[in-house]
C-alpha cells in the first residue's frame, strides 16, 4: 500500500522559513518523480516544484522561484521543500505526489498517481 505523508507545516511570520517533508512508503521511491502542489482556499490545486528520480533535475513555478528549494533522500525515502523568504500568498496546503517511471518533469497535478494528505503553511502578514 502506498503512503505519502506530509510533515512540518505551520504558521510563520512573512520572511520566515519553513521546510516541508514527505515520507514515503510502499513504492520505489527512487523509480518516483516527486512533486509538490499547493492548494489555497477557493482556488484550484497548484504545482509548486517537482524533481527527478535522482535529484540531477528540478522545475519551479516562477512564484517560488529562488524562494523555494526541492532535494530528496531516496534513502530515506523522503522529498523536502525549503521554503524562504514566505509571503502571506504561500498560504496553503501543500502536497507532494508521485508519478512512476517519468522522465518529464510535469507540472499536472493528474499526471501523478498518488497523493499526500497535506500539511497546512499560513504565513502571516
Amino acid at each position: 500500500q502506498v503512503q505519502l505523508v506530509e510533515s512540518g507545516g505551520g504558521l510563520v511570520q512573512a520572511g520566515g522559513s519553513l521546510r516541508v517533508s514527505c515520507a514515503a512508503s510502499g513504492l520505489i521511491f527512487s523509480a518516483y518523480v516527486m512533486g509538490w502542489f499547493r492548494q489555497a482556499p477557493g482556488k484550484e490545486r497548484e504545482f509548486v516544484a517537482s524533481i527527478s528520480w535522482n535529484g540531477d533535475r528540478t522545475s519551479y513555478a516562477d512564484s517560488v522561484k529562488g524562494r523555494f528549494t526541492i532535494s530528496r533522500d531516496n534513502v530515506k525515502k523522503t522529498v523536502y521543500l525549503q521554503m524562504n523568504s514566505l509571503k502571506p500568498e504561500d498560504t496553503a496546503v501543500f502536497y507532494c505526489g508521485g508519478i512512476f517511471d517519468s522522465g518529464v518533469l510535469t507540472t499536472q497535478k493528474n499526471s501523478y498517481q498518488y497523493w499526500g494528505q497535506g500539511t497546512q503553511v499560513t504565513v502571516s502578514s
